[in-house]
């Protein structure tokens, strides 16, 4: 059986969806004739936090821990709040306070490429003796954190190995980065290391075709699409809402906030009584303040209930009891590219998909593939309103229904099988 050290940071009981790529590939590498060696930090800084994941770290897997500074610690000395908040990706657009912009400017030019930073060459040194003792010439970084990659460039420098590197979300073409406030220098400074990893790396992963694009026209090196996935035991059937419910799961970020879907769903509620009895919007997650203000703006706040964080468990029985869930992103040339890991959960779940998105999404293709929902542009206000209306009215039928095709692909299994294949 092949060994594969795989070089990660975010694992249970972190929550969010950084850590379920790697957890489901873990879980299944041993099927395809590849054990799984894991490295992660052993005090590590995580926002947002399920204890649920525990339980589904496979057994017997051999799992490597090194001590990681990081400066969110001394941060969050002056301001838990907003630190939590910069470090989650709750990053405001508008009334940033000074401490905030000077948060956002320390972490964009003082810690490149991120907040890890100080985690990578004690990593280096480590590593080369679990190297040499597991006998393993085969390594996987998987990123954000991208300092994760820089552990996998250090050791390529130094070792004779083959390296993977994983990214799960693009590096310096992503839409938060403009948003760190960086010098040119720093810019200039990202895009090297960029550069030198793509170049450094045998072979590369990537989740959507856009990032693999992007990537080719800055490295020559092999560069394989994989996306994420939905897991086999989530798909269980689950009782509907009674309500006509319009679920968001996950994180709703500044910037991800339609006014034209609030503007449509504010109408409906005017001018349909029965819209207005059983219409319910369900955000399951951490919310930003902008969000919640321009829904309260369009007078929703009577139609809205707000969940918050739940463990994964608990968020995925979300998806599956939902009349219809919502997928929303950053209405920019940047994101069309961001392909999020809940598309596939959402596609396991059987409930219509109603994406909002920018022109070009790789997302709005997927649900067009795979026939599971409709995506609209922003700016498709009256072509929004008239599908939620549509499946309002199969819903007072009892016929609003999912007929999804082809998703089986889209397995954390099936991806696994792909991945043991590109090693």
């Amino acid at each position: 059986m092949k060994k594969v050290l795989i070089i990660a940071y975010y694992w249970p009981p972190a929550g969010g969806p950084g850590v379920q790529r790697w957890l489901k590939f873990i879980t299944y590498l041993r099927d395809f004739n590849v054990e799984p060696i894991l490295y992660i930090p052993k005090n590590p800084h995580y926002p947002i936090q399920d204890t649920s994941l525990l339980k589904e770290v496979p057994e017997g897997i051999t799992i490597y821990r090194q001590s990681i500074f990081e400066p969110y610690a001394l941060a969050s000395m002056l301001s838990s709040k907003k630190t939590k908040r910069i470090s989650s990706g709750l990053i405001r657009t508008k009334k940033q306070s000074v401490v905030e912009k000077m948060f956002l400017w320390i972490r964009g030019n003082l810690f490149i490429p991120d907040a890890r930073k100080f985690w990578v060459k004690p990593s280096i040194k480590f590593l080369e003796g679990v190297l040499e003792k597991e006998n393993i010439k085969t390594i996987i970084t998987t990123g954000p954190p991208h300092s994760v990659h820089l552990i996998g460039l250090g050791l390529k420098k130094k070792l004779d190995i083959s390296w993977v590197s994983d990214f799960r979300d693009p590096w310096t073409s992503i839409g938060y980065h403009k948003k760190l406030k960086l010098t040119t220098g720093s810019k200039r400074k990202h895009k090297q290391l960029e550069r030198e990893v793509l170049n450094a790396a045998d072979k590369i992963i990537v989740t959507s075709a856009t990032t693999k694009e992007e990537f080719g026209l800055i490295t020559k090196q092999p560069i394989e699409v994989i996306t994420n996935g939905y897991d086999t035991s989530i798909s269980n059937a689950e009782d509907l809402d009674k309500d006509f419910t319009l679920a968001h799961i996950g994180s709703l970020l500044t910037g991800r906030d339609p006014s034209g879907l609030w503007q449509s769903l504010s109408e409906l509620v005017e001018e349909n009584e029965q819209f207005k009895i059983h219409f319910k919007l369900q955000l399951v997650g951490v919310v930003s303040d902008d969000v919640l203000k321009n829904i309260a703006k369009h007078g929703l706040i009577p139609n809205t209930e707000i969940v918050g964080y739940l463990t994964h468990e608990k968020a995925v029985s979300f998806q599956r009891k939902s009349q219809i869930l919502l997928l929303i992103e950053i209405d920019s040339d940047e994101t069309k590219g961001i392909i999020p890991g809940k598309l596939f959960e959402y596609m396991a779940a059987g409930r219509p998909i109603l994406g909002i998105g920018p022109k070009n999404w790789e997302v709005a293709q997927l649900i067009e593939e795979t026939n599971t929902g409709k995506a609209f542009l922003y700016s498709n206000k009256e072509a929004l309103k008239g599908v939620i209306l549509k499946w309002f009215n199969l819903y007072l039928k009892r016929n609003l229904k999912n007929t999804s095709e082809s998703i089986e692909k889209y397995s954390r299994k099936a991806l696994t099988e792909q991945l043991a294949k590109h090693l």
